[in-house]
């Protein structure tokens, strides 16, 4: 599983990395997470306010900062 932080680097964005690895941990997912902070990548996959959550280069969540619960709801429908 390949998850995608998209944004800038504000708090937001490290919020989201915190709480997408502790979700990830919570279930032993085996997942890489890379940080995008490149705008015309960010735009390309249409998120327009940051951060966005990509997993598997699905767009999950953009514009809020979602806690390790939803984020492991969103993973899990995955599955």
């Amino acid at each position: 599983m390949h998850i995608k932080v998209l944004g800038p680097g504000c708090k937001n964005c490290v919020n989201l990395e915190k709480n997408a690895r502790a979700a990830i941990t919570d279930m032993n997912i085996d997942a890489e997470i890379t940080k995008v902070t490149d705008y015309a990548e960010i735009a390309a996959y249409g998120v327009m306010s940051t951060p966005g959550l990509v997993v598997d280069e699905h767009v999950l969540v953009s514009g809020r900062v979602p806690k390790p619960a939803e984020i492991k709801t969103l993973l899990a429908n995955l599955t």
